[in-house]
Parts: C-alpha cells; sequence; structure tokens
C-alpha cells in the first residue's frame, strides 16, 4: 500500500513539473519575430488602482526588442506634466529586454488617466501609445 502511495505522489510530482516547464515554453514563443527593430510590451496598460495621496507614483513598462536590428527610443512624452516617462538612451538589442519608467504625480487627488507617446525606430509602429490609470485617494480626514 506504501508503495502505491509513494508511486501516485511520485507520478503527480512529474505530471506537475513537466507542465510548469511547457508553460513557460508557450509564453516565450507568443513575441512573433518581426524583420526590423521590434517592440513587444508585456502590458501597454499599467493600473496603479487605489493608492494613497502622495505615494509612489513609479510604476515601469517593460518591453523585448523581437527584432532582427537593435531598437531605438528616440523620445517618450507624458500627456501632461504630471506624468514624466524615463526612456533607455542606448539602443536595446534584438532578443533583450528593455524599461520604460513611469512616475505620476500623486499630489493630484482623484482619478486619472494618463498616456505616455513613445517614438522609436520599431517596424510598423514609429509611435506607441502607453496608458496609466487609477484613483489617488484624499489625505484621511483627522478628528
Amino acid at each position: 500500500m506504501k508503495k502505491i502511495i509513494l508511486f501516485a505522489m511520485l507520478a503527480v510530482a512529474g505530471i506537475t513539473a513537466s507542465n510548469a516547464q511547457t508553460t513557460k515554453k508557450a509564453k516565450a514563443a507568443k513575441v512573433a519575430k518581426i524583420e526590423g527593430a521590434g517592440m513587444a510590451f508585456e502590458s501597454e496598460t499599467i493600473d496603479y488602482g487605489t493608492i494613497a495621496h502622495n505615494a509612489d507614483g513609479k510604476r515601469e513598462f517593460v518591453f523585448v526588442n523581437n527584432g532582427t536590428k537593435p531598437l531605438i527610443i528616440t523620445n517618450a512624452q507624458g500627456s501632461c506634466g504630471c506624468t514624466v516617462p524615463t526612456s533607455p538612451k542606448e539602443p536595446i538589442a534584438p532578443g533583450a529586454k528593455g524599461v520604460i519608467g513611469v512616475k505620476y504625480a500623486t499630489d493630484r487627488v482623484g482619478a486619472f488617466t494618463k498616456t505616455v507617446t513613445i517614438t522609436s525606430n520599431a517596424e510598423g509602429q514609429p509611435t506607441k501609445v502607453l496608458t496609466i490609470k487609477g484613483t489617488v485617494l484624499p489625505d484621511p480626514v483627522k478628528s
């Protein structure tokens, strides 16, 4: 009886481990290669959710150059002064990851939806619009 239980547990562990590895391979295969420079984002929208007044407004958009040539980002522009993006200054090699940083000024209370426009040499999409959204709560009322 102990041998059957041991065998069953090993079989379940083996199946679980093999499925976990398959999932990672499938995820990597989703990014299609393109000719020239490319820019594929993990997510094109960042949802801050509900955050406190004057909380840390820094977030990151992660992308990969899914092309065959280096990706050069020439400009990153926020839709207003309250949204400040940062971008890599050096070219992103094919297959390499890059990060577009964005800092929202959380001193402004209320809901927000802002955009960051990225200009690059990406084939087929020289400009890419990314979105940030959320709600900044007012300070709690002191009694």
